[in-house]
């Protein structure tokens, strides 16, 4: 064996613990996910979606909607429910805006309105025990866009609601179980920081490793058991042989 070899077997060593370690982490963040509750993860069960209301009001609010959009051309708009109430949601000129569909006059989401929007989603009536604007974006709405009111509940599940401050929907409800998903995740795919991509240097890295360590594996295996094993194999077929 060469001085060269011998280096290549200690750093085939340390590589192949580290990997090792990572796979002992895929297999247990990997378990870990799998046995989480989904439904729980994805924020448990959901309250019944409420009914709009008929057309027909919507319509009459119609002149003044159009009045307040100053005659931008229209890019989509629907009819929805909203916290007991039902609303216009247009959007036109590049951003999103909500009317009264009774009146036509304009519908702010304030903290008042995340805390009943959240409320009326949550399945068990609870009550809010904090409304807190984001002021920039959590790891809970990681894939969403500001404003957005976070409505934090005292209930078993520790669950948060993320309502939009522009459309006033309830854009993810994480709970105790997801965060421990969430973390899970984390490890899964060695994003640590954002937590969204598998296609990160350090993962990456990791894969480009592992190629390494297969392919000096079996140079190792052939370079220094080779010789060794083919006598071996010869005096198993010829016992007689010196």
């Amino acid at each position: 064996m060469t001085v060269k070899s011998i280096w290549l077997r200690k750093i085939h060593k340390w590589v192949g613990l580290v990997i090792g370690l990572q796979f002992l982490v895929w297999a247990i963040s990997g378990t870990a996910m799998a046995l989480l509750d989904m439904e729980e993860v994805a924020g448990g069960k959901a309250a019944a979606p409420a009914r709009p209301e008929l057309l027909p009001e919507s319509a009459a609010a119609w002149p003044a909607v159009r009045s307040a959009l100053g005659g931008m051309p229209l890019e989509s708009l629907r009819v929805r429910p909203l916290a007991g109430r039902t609303v216009i949601e247009v959007a036109a000129g590049g951003e999103t805006r909500l009317f009264d569909a009774a009146d036509g006059r304009p519908v702010v989401v304030d903290d008042a309105a995340a805390k009943a929007i959240a409320e009326t989603a949550h399945p068990d009536g609870a009550r809010a025990a904090a409304v807190t604007p984001l002021r920039e974006l959590s790891l809970a709405v990681r894939e969403h866009a500001l404003p957005i009111w976070q409505v934090d509940f005292a209930d078993a599940r520790n669950s948060s609601y993320f309502v939009s401050g522009t459309t006033g929907e309830i854009l993810e409800r994480r709970n105790d179980t997801w965060r421990w998903w969430d973390f899970f995740w984390m490890l899964h795919n060695m994003d640590y920081a954002k937590r969204t991509s598998f296609n990160h240097p350090l993962i990456v890295f990791v894969g480009f490793a592992m190629a390494w360590l297969a392919v000096t594996g079996f140079w190792l295996l052939f370079r220094t058991m080779w010789r060794h094993d083919a006598s071996t194999v010869r005096s198993w077929l010829r016992p007689g042989a010196k």
